[in-house]
């Protein structure tokens, strides 16, 4: 099928679940689904292979976030019905100011961001994020996307993380070297991100104050007969409950990188870092130090369970963004945009961000984006310097950071756990990740024009 034919397909297909989400009202996991056999069947996916296609979308999104998902509503719901999260960010509002929180909690998401996957570590600081926004009386998106966006920006340039590292392998670069250049290209970069989300978000908050569907305090069905007995956990015992989780999964990256695969302490490390096992370390914590002397062993199942129905919510509309960008995938309209990019005889530190950001902005895995654009470019920078090769890497890697969108499951992610509408999603979202994306590419634009 003709390039233009297939970007045709891709419009068409994100415009009508817009108008399915938007106007009618349709719930978001159904009208994914409804628009992805749709699309699935003019793009000449045969019929026989939709539904396997469909299914192969779903469960390699799921595969990788529902253990996380909800394990991670447990832990946040232990320590928000105890009380601990909205003294934790009552403790630190006083210490810090409401603004300076921001900020605060923006770097520790880039910091953070370095060893952990963006959506790991979101869910693991969700609780927080919603608490700081209870304390202020603001909306949770105030804090939550200047902390994603922090760690989408290390996510995808900087090592360990399998989009760069992938890529670093693909072009022939040396991994520490895209490390120390990414880290330093990073930082500009996430200050870009960081300034641009709150211009936007109080751009909107400004304009849409009257009509915005976002809520301030965003809660599931209440359990009845919860609220806890004893005075709110120590701000130190929350923060350990939040850190220990990160510590093992960091114990579990430094592991794959100092020990030998196979080794003991490589498979040791690997279990306790990996996120679904780290969470549950956690949550046994939370269930002695916050749960028992607080409440009935009985009514500590209740408050487990209530965090259920609202993560269920999330992995279900998350694994119908996958399928989505799983059916746009297969349909071959980024691979097509992407050849058609690669022709036309751009340089090839652009043409790697330009490629990259069409495959982003099509089919909406940033890991897939870079991968591909790495793969396409691989012959194009065979000859070129050690440093121009990394300067390239980093290049695609930006190129994956923009345009998320409905197709990319973090969107869906992000929207739900925000409560923000698609409409506002894409008003603030992906405009701010666009724009960080864009300033990572010209830093690195930048530092080629200097260097090589």
């Amino acid at each position: 099928m003709a390039t233009s034919t297939l970007l045709l397909i891709a419009v068409f297909a994100v415009a009508l679940l817009l108008f399915l989400v938007i106007r009618i009202k349709l719930s978001a996991f159904v009208a994914l689904l409804l628009v992805s056999i749709v699309t699935a069947l003019v793009a000449g996916i045969p019929m026989d292979k939709v539904m396997p296609t469909m299914i192969a979308g779903m469960g390699g999104t799921l595969g990788s976030i529902t253990i996380i998902v909800g394990l991670g509503a447990i832990l946040g719901k232990l320590i928000e019905e105890s009380g601990g999260a909205d003294a934790l960010a009552s403790y630190f509002t006083k210490m810090l100011g409401e603004t300076r929180t921001v900020a605060a909690l923006a770097c520790a998401g880039f910091i953070l961001g370095i060893p952990i996957f963006v959506d790991v570590g979101f869910i693991i600081l969700v609780p927080i994020v919603l608490s700081f926004a209870k304390v202020n009386k603001t909306k949770a998106f105030v804090y939550g996307i200047p902390v994603v966006t922090c760690m989408l920006v290390v996510h995808v340039v900087v090592p360990p993380h399998p989009g760069p590292v992938a890529a670093a392998g693909i072009l022939n670069v040396d991994v520490g070297m895209l490390t120390l250049i990414g880290l330093v290209l990073s930082v500009p970069t996430a200050i870009v991100g960081f300034v641009t989300a709150r211009y936007v978000i109080n751009r909107f908050e400004a304009t849409h104050a009257a009509t915005t569907q976002i809520t301030v305090d965003p809660e599931p069905a209440p359990v009845q007969n919860l609220a806890p007995a004893q005075e709110p956990p120590s701000v130190g015992l929350i923060i350990a409950l939040i850190l220990i989780p990160i510590g093992l999964i960091m114990c579990g990256t430094v592991g794959a990188t100092i020990f030998e695969k196979g080794s003991t302490l490589y498979r040791f490390t690997q279990f306790i870092g990996a996120p679904g096992t780290a969470l549950m370390f956690s949550i046994i914590l939370a269930f002695f130090t916050i749960g028992m002397g607080r409440w009935p062993l009985a009514k500590i199942s209740d408050i487990m369970d209530s965090a259920l129905p609202a993560a269920a919510v999330v992995i279900l509309v998350t694994g119908g963004g996958g399928v989505f960008g799983k059916v746009l995938a297969e349909s071959g309209v980024g691979t097509a945009m992407a050849n058609a990019l690669a022709s036309l005889g751009i340089p090839v530190l652009p043409a790697g961000f330009l490629i990259a950001s069409a495959l982003r902005a099509s089919q909406g895995s940033a890991t897939v984006a870079i991968l591909t654009a790495a793969g396409l470019l691989s012959s194009a920078t065979a000859g070129l310097p050690d440093l121009e090769r990394v300067l390239v890497t980093v290049a695609i890697g930006f190129g994956g950071l923009g345009f998320s969108h409905i197709n990319d499951s973090l969107f869906w992610i992000l929207t739900k756990y925000l409560n923000i509408s698609v409409s506002d999603g894409l008003r603030t979202w992906t405009v701010i990740t666009s724009i960080t994306g864009i300033a990572g590419f010209l830093f690195t634009w930048l530092a080629a024009a200097i260097l090589v």
